[in-house]
């Protein structure tokens, strides 16, 4: 978002709004772990949650905490197309075949499961992902954007010039802390690995083909160092046999692990409650212009994009259009976002929550995650 335009509304959600692309799937799926998010909003029954869309993972996450109505925001209709495919996949297919069209599985038959999905569908949708059918029949649904390709160029060029399968697939065996730890510096992580990643995962590189390099902006530091550090809590802290993530990046697919919105137990709650998401495409002003109230908003990553000055005004308009007790979820990637001092007399810190959810957290790029309650 831009400063306050002097209307009383915003001139636009972020500043990168003018800087990056919104005609591309930017991520065909979630890098955020849904079960962090949604143990950090906790069940709200007849409740108003706010949701940035991305791929449309977290949004239907909501739905399993029961709340009255999912807004869904995005400036990029690309994004906003990735949920209206989940939309009619969710109601179109059984579990196993949307994970075929997703990618999370092998599937020979993704482009007409993908022709399913899009029945009933309106038809900037169906053209959209008409067009992308031969991406879609060999990667999947949630491997045709561009965090994914980067991901892709990455495990299939560069990964095994440093590591054979063996390993790859020896990163993945269940182990104690304490074995893993020993995994990560004694097989994984040599020479040839860490020159990888300070190549590919460079400010340069993944500005370039992973994330707009207008995304960066407002970080300090080492992009590829702090992946480094992401990727030992992963590899340590977290047991990597449960990461889908992870093994999406190294492997392709998601193994024996799912994310959240994508698991079995969770895919008919999901399809029931389909009709509580009300998908706006545009800026979030677009929710708090409106006058509406929410009780609670998960705001993704979108505050690292802004400056201070601009972090702080925006924070006191989602402050203008949350009840009391609203509850706001964002994580932190490298460039450190908290309430601004302006407005800390009206958040309280759930500093316990956030440390036990950042423990388990499985999506391990970001640096922070955070958990603040509006108390008037």
């Amino acid at each position: 978002m831009a400063p306050p335009d002097g209307s009383g509304g915003l001139m636009n959600t972020a500043e990168i709004a003018g800087k990056a692309r919104f005609d591309q799937i930017r991520y065909a799926q979630l890098w955020e772990d849904a079960d962090v998010l949604t143990g950090a909003l906790g069940t709200r029954p007849g409740a108003t949650l706010v949701s940035i869309c991305s791929a449309g993972d977290n949004a239907l996450a909501l739905l399993t905490l029961d709340p009255a109505r999912v807004v869904v925001m995005d400036l990029s209709p690309a994004q906003i197309a990735c949920l209206r495919l989940r939309i009619g996949a969710f109601r179109a297919l059984t579990h196993p075949e949307f994970l075929e069209l997703m990618g999370a599985r092998p599937s020979p038959r993704r482009g007409a499961l993908l022709d399913r999905a899009l029945t009933g569908l309106d038809e900037d949708t169906r053209s959209f992902w008409r067009a992308l059918r031969p991406e879609v029949e060999r990667y999947g649904a949630g491997g045709v954007g561009k965090f994914e390709r980067y991901f892709r160029i990455f495990r299939t060029r560069l990964l095994p010039l440093v590591h054979g399968k063996r390993v790859i697939d020896d990163t993945f065996v269940s182990r104690p802390p304490q074995e893993r730890a020993a995994f990560l510096d004694q097989r994984f992580n040599t020479w040839r690995w860490r020159l990888l990643l300070n190549l590919f995962f460079s400010r340069f590189v993944m500005g370039r083909m992973g994330r707009d390099k207008a995304f960066f902006d407002h970080v300090e530091g080492s992009v590829a160092d702090h992946v480094a550090r992401r990727i030992r809590h992963a590899a340590v802290a977290c047991d990597p046999a449960d990461n889908p993530y992870l093994h999406w990046i190294l492997k392709g697919d998601h193994g024996a692990a799912l994310p959240m919105t994508w698991r079995a137990e969770h895919y008919n709650t999901i399809r029931n409650r389909l009709d509580r998401l009300d998908i706006q495409l545009g800026a979030l002003e677009a929710f708090v212009d409106t006058g509406e109230k929410a009780d609670g908003f998960n705001l993704s990553d979108i505050f690292e994009y802004m400056s201070p000055d601009v972090f702080s005004a925006v924070y006191g308009q989602i402050l203008e259009a949350a009840n009391p007790g609203a509850r706001f979820v964002y994580w932190n990637m490298m460039a450190p976002r908290r309430v601004p001092p302006a407005w800390a007399h009206r958040i309280e810190t759930q500093t316990a929550l956030e440390d036990e959810l950042k423990a388990r957290d499985k999506a391990f790029f970001y640096s922070d995650f955070v958990i603040e309650d509006h108390h008037p």
